[in-house]
């Protein structure tokens, strides 16, 4: 009998290392018969992983409770400057944050989703759970829709039918089609925006930035709540300042 694993030409040993290692992330410390619980385990094949986990360094034991060690942080920071463009982009986000006083953020596509690379608050920014490293729809985000709107159409078709479009709010576009339309108006305008899509309350503005030979590396954009996003700061006065920011960090990244 071929298993679900085999199927997609996985292992199966791995995909439960990787459960475990992603429940312990949610949790921030877990025992091992709560692993086993909540993943349907035997006790003896997590605590298996786990020792694994822990004799390569990847978590830490106390007593019964286990949780992620800081060699996560050394890939993850591993990975943010695999790219010299990414860390130009790291200076722009700060700029951002420091002319508006809003949060601001650059993010890259990757399996589908939108993952927050750098992230800054400005003075006067609202605290929101975008932590360095989550994952967002792409559709429901300024930054994601600019980004699709920059993807080649294939692609786009790839997102949809791979992650779905989920309702967040009543703002949120859950219709293929008129979802291409917002994609065009984006391309036509070169910025999106997300009026509580994602968020209640919760508005931004996105702009696509791509790489020298014109592939789309990720997006800056800029939120904050929606009695100050509103008006000509949202059509007109953010836009041209992402535009504008987007276009120096294109030219820092094509004479780099």
């Amino acid at each position: 009998m071929t298993s679900r694993n085999d199927a997609l030409g996985g292992i199966g040993a791995t995909e439960t290392t990787f459960d475990v290692i992603e429940q312990i992330g949610e949790r921030g410390e877990a025992r091992v018969t709560e692993l086993a619980d909540e993943l349907g385990m035997a006790k003896s094949t997590v605590h298996n992983h786990l020792q694994t986990l822990r004799r390569r360094g990847y978590v830490l034991q106390d007593g019964d409770e286990y949780r992620l060690s800081l060699r996560f942080l050394h890939l993850g920071q591993r990975v943010r400057t695999r790219q010299p463009a990414y860390e130009l982009a790291r200076d722009k986000v700060k700029k951002l944050a420091a002319q508006t006083g809003e949060r601001s953020q650059f993010i890259v596509e990757e399996h589908g989703y939108g993952v927050y690379m750098f992230r800054e608050s400005g003075s006067e920014a609202v605290h929101t759970d975008s932590e360095i490293g989550k994952r967002v729809p792409l559709h429901a985000t300024s930054a994601g829709k600019a980004i699709l709107a920059s993807l080649p159409e294939p692609d786009v078709e790839e997102v949809i039918a791979r992650r779905g479009l989920e309702r967040f709010t009543d703002r949120t576009i859950t219709d293929e089609g008129e979802l291409y339309e917002e994609l065009e108006r984006i391309r036509e305008r070169g910025y999106a925006d997300n009026r509580g899509e994602s968020t209640n309350s919760l508005w931004a503005v996105g702009v696509p930035v791509s790489t020298a030979d014109g592939r789309v590396l990720g997006a800056l954009s800029v939120s904050g709540p929606s009695q100050r996003m509103k008006g000509e700061r949202i059509r007109s006065e953010l836009p041209d300042l992402l535009l504008a920011v987007a276009n120096e960090l294109e030219l820092n990244i094509r004479y780099a």
